[in-house]
């Protein structure tokens, strides 16, 4: 332990996910160590995230307008929505450079043990937007890229539940399956299961 202001600043760091205790000792240590115009700069892209970051009010993800660029982006497709949990998921996909529509960030997956439901959840947003026509444009297919998990398991099935008797909309689910590299005995059951339902013939 540590005295005052140092003390407190390792406390509020070992408070960030994936920051333990030894870890935040030794941000904190280093920011200690660093000339005065550093720790500056860092106060100063804080105080931006506090006040100048908002959220799309289309789909949802980190924004500094009311509309995030992709949303603002009239070359993507209106007919494809990609729903995801998070932020984060849609910079992940954009990495690929693969998909062309837009996103729909949910906020979360459903986890009724943390007390989040459907009502938590951007769910009525997304129904609303496959209910509008864009520029006469009908959205055709929504793709739900939920984590592979318990949580974007659950909230994948009731996002088929909801969607699939809307006419003319096809629900799509990400294929997951086996990483390129992997050795199939240390494959999970539900990785290896999947992999099992998303084969595919071989040309």
């Amino acid at each position: 332990m540590f005295e005052g202001p140092v003390q407190d600043l390792i406390d509020e760091l070992g408070k960030l996910p994936g920051i333990g205790p030894k870890s935040a000792q030794r941000i904190a240590f280093h920011l200690l160590s660093v000339e005065p115009p550093e720790i500056d700069r860092l106060t100063a892209v804080l105080t931006k995230v506090r006040d100048g970051v908002q959220f799309c009010e289309v789909c949802g993800n980190v924004a500094d307008a009311q509309r995030c660029r992709i949303c603002g982006d009239a070359r993507r497709d209106v007919a494809q929505i990609c729903v995801v949990e998070e932020p984060k998921d849609v910079a992940a996909i954009e990495r690929t450079r693969e998909f062309r529509g837009r996103y729909h960030v949910l906020g979360g997956a459903l986890d009724p043990l943390s007390g989040i439901g459907p009502e938590q959840l951007r769910v009525r947003e997304l129904l609303n937007r496959v209910g509008e026509r864009i520029d006469g444009v009908d959205v055709s297919e929504v793709i739900i890229a939920t984590d592979p998990n318990t949580e974007g398991e659950a909230t994948a099935t009731y996002l088929v539940r909801v969607l699939r008797d809307i006419p003319g909309l096809s629900v799509t689910r990400l294929a997951s399956g086996l990483p390129m590299g992997g050795d199939l005995e240390f494959a999970d059951e539900l990785t290896l299961g999947r992999a099992f339902t998303g084969r595919r013939a071989m040309a």
